[in-house]
């Protein structure tokens, strides 16, 4: 067994703690929940060790007589804080809450030693209109270290005023514990003393990071802050040199050779690694045999091994303005699988036969190799099918052919895609452009040409592809999916949309992607296209990885998941695993049995993971966007209205994209 798949709790997991909740009604000693639960005798030590873990997890209490019971049996329920600035918090129980709302208010005095971020078990004291409690155990610390700016009081002893506001406490730094950290340095701060009673946290600062001012310190405190890892184990790196720089002809054996088919790349201007690559040829009917390539990233990280772990354990590459966090070491993220011109590079692919009205009619997929013909840019492929640049197309004369092929399927797919009522944002985004300090200079409108679109068009259709495969297989499977949206949030976002002389024009319930494409469409050009937008994204749900295929709301997709960039993500690289062992034979049922108890975990994991990667990206460049603004205090700006609260607006400023309050 794997240890992808040893990940999974399964029958002992919370199988075996929805059994006890099925069965206790009263405290009860272990030998009587074993006899009332029938736990065979060689089971019976697991088991214990079991219990005893769920009491160290805080999901059950053992009480008098040595007798245990269910923790939420006794008005005690386990969940995440969130401290609010201003000293209060909300604690978000591990499951739903029947009455008094989703969270549990706790007073700030009623937090006693419990941080921002910390699992903790909160006893219910009121059940109204909104449920409230106390704080009464830490069941796990969300941070043995927090990120902040060094200081010392007037009698000289030192202490950390940490980043985040949410972590209401300062550290106390005692002499000797600093690391020669200076009164305004950003520090990194263990905590070693948790607070007390009588005393608050005491800690040693373990790095410091430099003053705010200094180029790279912003980006250096949200990794440190979002405890993102941004060093690769040296066991991985070693792993994964050891596959060297070029494949081999024993990678070979068995692959399609799709190396006399002509491929391309196309990516960014300063892309390092290509992951994907198109093969194009029209076939006799007039259709079109669309080949997808992606990296086979599977072939070389193994489960189980260190490179896999480590994978794993980031889940997504992070993306900051001046520099990336890769989820692999960099010897297979930009060399042995990434897909440079006229070497060989071994891929999984994605056959699809698009008929004229942009049908998928047949598909195939192959372990392939191939050898890129070009690598090129997003901004070339755009000089030469829409600018119609002479220069370009002489550069890429023997391409011409192929790209504009490329952009006829395209703009089938994307048809059918918009006709079936997939919703289409197509919101601008902004970009910073940095000096050699990484301070911005400007923040300009990230361009998002057809060669964008070609490129998302081609990975949307292979995503969706693989997914309708893994469905119709009927065995475990990680899809992308895109839950409906909030039935309220739908009906506060129609009510806003009314004062504006629009609105979906359907009850909540009965909304579908369509309704809010074609509003979508009738603001298209008009002033309050932008504010609605976002408004609209703000009302949807989250997607996430999940092994129960609910479908892709926002592309109104049947069936949806990631197969495109497993050199980024780690779920790709899950679905290209279950790909393969579909093609190569099936699955056993003992296989079938590990995957569905491992992927639940996995997906939760990576979802949880990704969040922490987009909350750390979106940090730094609010950050980045603010210092940038600092300087432009009193200045006018033509901006439109994003929201409206009780105690102000939210306004986007057009020129520069940055959102901000004006305090009523």
């Amino acid at each position: 067994m794997t240890n992808t798949v040893m990940r999974g709790e399964g029958k002992w997991g919370d199988e075996l703690l929805a059994r006890i909740r099925n069965q206790i009604v009263r405290p009860v000693t272990i030998r009587e929940l074993m006899q009332m639960l029938a736990i065979p005798k060689q089971d019976r030590h697991r088991f214990r060790r079991r219990i005893r873990q769920f009491v160290d997890k805080g999901e059950m209490m053992r009480v008098r007589g040595n007798r245990y019971r269910l923790a939420e049996q006794v008005s005690l329920l386990n969940g995440r804080l969130f401290v609010n600035p201003r000293g209060f918090g909300f604690v978000t129980p591990d499951r739903p809450v029947e009455t008094g709302g989703e969270d549990i208010f706790v007073a700030g005095v009623n937090l006693q030693q419990a941080m921002h971020g910390d699992r903790v078990t909160v006893r219910v004291d009121r059940v109204e209109r909104k449920s409230e409690g106390r704080i009464v155990r830490v069941l796990e610390r969300a941070n043995d270290e927090l990120v902040g700016r060094y200081d010392v009081d007037e009698s000289g002893a030192g202490y950390v005023v940490p980043l985040d506001p949410r972590v209401t406490t300062h550290i106390q730094a005692p002499n000797g514990k600093t690391e020669g950290a200076k009164p305004g340095q950003m520090v990194v701060v263990g905590i070693e003393d948790w607070p007390t009673s009588t005393c608050g946290p005491v800690g040693r600062v373990t790095e410091v990071l430099g003053v705010l001012e200094d180029p790279g310190v912003d980006t250096e405190l949200i990794i440190r802050q979002h405890r993102l890892p941004h060093t690769h184990n040296p066991v991985a790196v070693a792993e994964a040199e050891q596959l060297g720089a070029e494949i081999t002809e024993r990678d070979v054996v068995g692959r399609t050779d799709f190396r006399p088919l002509t491929t391309v790349t196309i990516d960014g201007d300063t892309a390092r690694d290509f992951d994907d690559a198109i093969t194009l040829e029209i076939l006799p009917n007039g259709h079109h045999w669309l080949g997808v390539h992606i990296a086979d990233v599977a072939h070389y990280v193994v489960e189980g091994t260190a490179l896999d772990e480590c994978a794993y354990e980031r889940s997504t590459s992070v993306y900051f303005p001046e520099r990336a966090l890769h989820m692999f070491p960099e010897a297979l993220a930009t060399g042995l699988c990434s897909l440079k011109p006229g070497v060989d590079r071994l891929v999984q692919s994605c056959f699809m036969e698009v008929d004229r009205r942009g049908r998928v009619a047949r598909y195939e997929f192959h372990d392939g190799v191939i050898r890129s013909d070009a690598r090129m840019t997003y901004t070339a492929v755009d000089a030469i099918l829409t600018q119609r640049d002479e220069t370009a197309r002489r550069k890429h004369e023997s391409f011409i052919a192929l790209l504009e092929s490329m952009e006829t399927v395209y703009r089938r797919l994307r048809a059918r895609r918009l006709h079936r009522g997939s919703i289409d944002f197509d919101l601008k985004a902004s970009r910073l452009v940095l000096d050699e300090a990484g301070m911005v200079e400007d923040i300009v409108a990230a361009d998002r040409n057809v060669a964008h679109r070609i490129i998302e068009e081609f990975m949307l259709v292979a995503n969706e592809t693989v997914a309708g495969y893994l469905r119709d297989d009927g065995a475990p499977a990680l899809y992308r999916v895109h839950p409906r949206p909030d039935q309220v949030k739908v009906a506060d976002f129609d009510t806003f949309a009314r004062t504006l002389g629009q609105g979906l024009g359907v009850p909540e319930n009965r909304v579908r992607p369509w309704h809010f494409q074609r509003l979508l469409k009738r603001l298209r050009g008009r002033p309050e296209e932008r504010p609605v937008a976002l408004l609209m994204l703000r009302t949807m749900q989250k997607a996430h990885y999940d092994t129960v295929n609910v479908g892709h709301f926002g592309l109104a997709s049947k069936s949806y998941t990631h197969f495109t960039s497993p050199i980024r993500r780690y779920p790709d690289l899950i679905v290209h695993r279950l790909l393969r062992e579909r093609r190569m034979g099936g699955l056993s049922p003992a296989r079938a049995e590990a995957l569905a108890d491992a992927l639940p975990e996995i997906g939760r994991h990576t979802s949880a993971m990704e969040r922490r990667a987009e909350e750390a990206e979106r940090e730094i460049v609010q950050w980045k966007k603010v210092r940038f603004m600092a300087d432009k205090v009193g200045d006018e700006y033509t901006g439109y209205v994003t929201g409206v609260t009780g105690f102000g607006l939210f306004v986007e400023l057009i020129e520069h994209f940055v959102e901000g309050l004006v305090h009523i």
